[in-house]
């Protein structure tokens, strides 16, 4: 729907700011007007990852006065088939003073704010306070209500996107937007999926490029926002599919038995995902890499069996495991296989899904599993430098 700007043009631009943003100049909806809007905007993107990269980058060239950046990771090279911002020297280095650099040699007549911190229910409110629009690039659910909540309470819009594999979608979201025509995240999703029905990008995959797409996206909701420009995705969902090349538009309604929101909470319990560096926990026997590698060595009998994806495996594997998807019905194939008294210890990338796997062996009877903590990550880490990281 369109909405009136979100910003007021009283910046003024100098002489080699008309040069810089002359093709934007030359849009008559855009235009010096629309361009003094721009800079004096506050943009806040949250996560500079996949999503983050290409909006930092559009926004910094379009002329976004103040960009501000929430990313508390550093930059591994497994990013850098999608996270464009970043280039292989910034290798180890923080996300946040990488990106920053990579904006100041693209624009270095705007401002950046970094904030290097995981963005929680304790900062939310204040980090958001300063700027006019938030970018919500995060890559989970608990961070995505968050910022979800954060923005509704204080009343401002913000952009949304997520992508998956070869699929992404994009939104925005404004509680307070004119017309009572607000709208926030939870209309579109009232509670989270569990945990084991949302894999991330690091376990089920993403196309680099479909995160320039969505992330092109979310830049453009966010200038026609600051802008007043044309029509913005407020009450409107668009779903990318690059493998067919199409893009369907579905409209959103109010969901009419939402709660209010009144608070933050913790959305790392609300979405039931374990604290980080949390203890083992009681019901799910686990073992660590170094005492499965010492049980291998003594030749203790157990079946190791990942339950991770074909393609997850050619790129690397554990020698002597089992290769056994939890997608192709696990428990069936382990039954069919192995005694319920057997020493079994199963694995994935990073324990998760062999976790969920544990259980639902534990449930058909099998007494004698246990989980890899940590997963083949952990084993490379701790046993086998030489294998490949993914």
């Amino acid at each position: 729907m369109m909405l009136p700007p979100l910003v007021h043009p009283t910046a003024e631009l100098t002489a080699g700011e008309m040069m810089r943003y002359s093709r934007h100049l030359l849009l008559p909806d855009v235009g010096l007007d629309g361009q003094k809007r721009l800079k004096n905007s506050r943009v806040l993107v949250v996560g500079a990852g996949g999503l983050g990269s290409p909006a930092l980058l559009y926004l910094a060239a379009a002329g976004v006065g103040t960009l501000g950046i929430v990313e508390f990771d550093v930059v591994d090279e497994s990013n850098l088939q999608r996270q464009v911002i970043y280039g292989v020297s910034d290798v180890g280095r923080s996300k946040t003073e990488s990106a920053a650099a990579r904006i100041k040699d693209l624009n270095p007549q705007i401002s950046v704010r970094l904030h290097a911190e995981r963005l929680e229910s304790t900062n939310a409110a204040a980090i958001f306070a300063d700027y006019d629009l938030i970018v919500d690039g995060a890559d989970n659910f608990a961070t995505r209500y968050l910022v979800n909540d954060a923005c509704v309470l204080a009343g401002k819009p913000y952009v949304w996107g997520s992508i998956f594999r070869f699929e992404g979608q994009a939104s925005v979201f404004w509680e307070e937007a004119p017309g009572g025509a607000g709208l926030n995240y939870r209309d579109l999703y009232p509670e989270p999926p569990p945990p084991e029905m949302a894999p991330s990008c690091a376990e089920g995959g993403v196309l680099g490029v479909l995160c320039a797409s969505i992330g092109a996206i979310m830049a453009t909701e966010a200038v026609k926002l600051i802008t007043g420009l044309g029509e913005t995705l407020l009450g409107r969902l668009i779903v990318y599919d690059a493998l067919e090349m199409t893009y369907r538009s579905i409209p959103l309604r109010r969901d009419p038995h939402r709660k209010a929101i009144t608070e933050l909470v913790d959305y790392r319990a609300f979405c039931s995902v374990a604290p980080t560096g949390a203890a083992r926990e009681p019901d799910v026997p686990s073992i660590s890499a170094r005492e499965l590698k010492q049980l291998r060595d003594d030749g203790v009998d157990l079946h190791l069996i990942d339950v991770r994806e074909i393609a997850e495996w050619e790129i690397v594997h554990i020698a002597g495991a089992n290769l056994m998807p939890i997608s192709n019905a696990l428990s069936d194939a382990v039954m069919a296989r192995f005694d319920k008294n057997a020493p079994i210890v199963l694995h994935c990338k990073s324990g998760a899904r062999s976790r969920n796997a544990l259980l639902e062996l534990q449930k058909q009877g099998f007494s004698n599993v246990k989980n890899l903590e940590g997963g083949i990550i952990a084993w490379i880490t701790d046993v086998d430098p030489s294998l490949p990281r993914y």
